[in-house]
């Protein structure tokens, strides 16, 4: 089995690798070949060099190769991997950087620092999926490539269904939620519904008993996990319902940006300078790249979120919080179910069908799906707190203002495109000015293609 990765020059791409490695099925269930596809010839051959030294001692890894061609890379994969980064860690950074200087959030997915990295994604990736459905019709799409709900439904104009997106943050909170009550993390079943990056865990479900109600009335078990720490027992008791860590944003907008702007730098920033050291060792062909990479991950996890831990007081990530889902082993748990025909459920970004009442069937959703060789199906959610629902409608209402943007034929400053995006922009509940998302707009460059 033959997977493509685009934005194989990436970081996380050795946590692909090392899955693939670990997977010990029979050879027709298997990814005997990789193909890591870049536009950045540097990254590829620093990631090489990681999975090279992953690969001493290993006989049956998958052979690696790479390439800059992207209709080479995409011809014979049965599974591409989308995990690219438009104008890498530098645009990153302008995106959380700009709103900063007006007072509002940036960040890499959430408020306006998402909607501009979505307009400049977009355009990438619907040229990237007509590729696909041209040199590749019968692969199936995993995307990762953030905003990951809002690129999967472009996606998925062009491929339908065979478009399934990930994100590991899911997973990883109802795993910490398991633990907390003492549970087996593989054996409950959970309740999640949301968009990608917008999600509540609703019920954690052993042995037929629903143990979260337990789990909200338990503070020293509720604050002993990452979710817990970030938004604290009272408000989640008052909730009734775990929310995703991206959910810090919302409900505690004004300590969140306070915290990212005293920051000397912001995420996206200091990611570009700490990958910026990696990449030059990594890829300078000297031994220990595969050290060089690991040093460099842990400190990049052990980070994450800092600001938001900061403005809730300033507390470390434990290993309970450093062992989540992986979107690796999501990625690859989805091929195993398609390949093999080996039934899996699974919180992923789908096409909602009727899953969630009150949006509808086209909008992509992140929730349960069962997975095997007809692809994913969204597990039916039942109703919806009015809150969790309307804020879905509204976010909705900014991914496919954006969307629009994206695909209208004037890409200009002025037109459809301008309009469609300043709604996107001055739409989303964090931005609170159809000014300040105007000056946003204008400053980020967005539409200058």
């Amino acid at each position: 089995m033959r997977l493509t990765v685009l934005g194989g020059g990436g970081f996380r791409m050795p946590l692909v690798y090392r899955a693939l490695l670990d997977d010990t099925g029979d050879e027709a269930g298997r990814c005997t070949e990789l193909v890591l596809y870049d536009t950045d010839p540097h990254r590829l051959d620093a990631i090489r060099a990681v999975l090279a030294e992953q690969a001493q001692g290993r006989p049956t890894a998958p052979a690696v190769r790479a390439t800059t061609d992207l209709d080479e890379a995409l011809r014979g994969a049965d599974f591409v991997f989308s995990a690219i980064r438009v104008g890498g860690l530098e645009g990153r950074a302008n995106d959380e950087r700009i709103p900063l200087g007006e007072g509002v959030l940036g960040q890499e997915t959430v408020g306006a620092g998402g909607v501009l990295y979505g307009l400049r994604t977009l355009p990438v990736a619907l040229r990237i999926a007509e590729r696909i459905a041209t040199v590749a019709p019968d692969a199936w799409v995993i995307n990762f490539t953030n905003p990951a709900g809002m690129v999967t439904e472009a996606m998925q104009r062009v491929l339908g269904d065979r478009v399934i997106g990930i994100c590991d943050s899911p997973v990883g909170l109802c795993r910490r939620a398991a633990r907390a009550v003492g549970a087996d993390p593989d054996r409950a079943v959970y309740d999640y519904v949301g968009l990608n990056h917008l999600g509540w865990l609703r019920r954690v479900v052993v042995d037929g008993r629903d143990r979260l109600p337990e789990l909200l009335g338990d503070p020293a078990a509720l604050e002993s996990f990452e979710e817990g720490k970030l938004f604290g027992a009272e408000w989640l008791r008052a909730l009734g319902a775990l929310p995703n860590e991206y959910l810090h944003y919302y409900y505690f907008n004004r300590e969140a940006v306070a915290s990212i702007r005293q920051s000397p730098a912001t995420r996206g920033e200091f990611l570009r300078d700490q990958q910026a050291r990696f990449y030059e060792t990594a890829g300078s062909g000297a031994p220990g790249a595969l050290t060089a990479w690991e040093r460099t991950r842990l400190e990049r996890e052990a980070t994450y979120m800092a600001e938001s831990r900061e403005a809730t007081g300033g507390w470390e990530r434990d290993s309970c919080d450093l062992d989540g889902g992986g979107y690796d082993r999501i990625a690859l748990a989805i091929m195993r179910a398609i390949a093999r025909d080996e039934r899996a459920t699974l919180i992923l970004n789908v096409r909602n069908r009727t899953a969630v009442p009150g949006l509808d069937e086209d909008a992509v959703v992140e929730v349960p799906c069962l997975v095997d060789a007809g692809g994913a199906r969204p597990l039916a959610t039942g109703a919806v707190a009015p809150d969790q629902l309307g804020l879905m409608l509204s976010l909705k209402a900014v991914e496919r203002s954006a969307i629009e943007a994206a695909t209208t034929e004037a890409g200009t400053d002025s037109g459809i495109a301008r309009d469609a995006a300043l709604r996107a922009l001055a739409l989303h509940p964090l931005v609170d000015s159809v000014k300040v998302a105007g000056r946003i707009l204008d400053a980020s460059g967005a539409l200058a293609r």
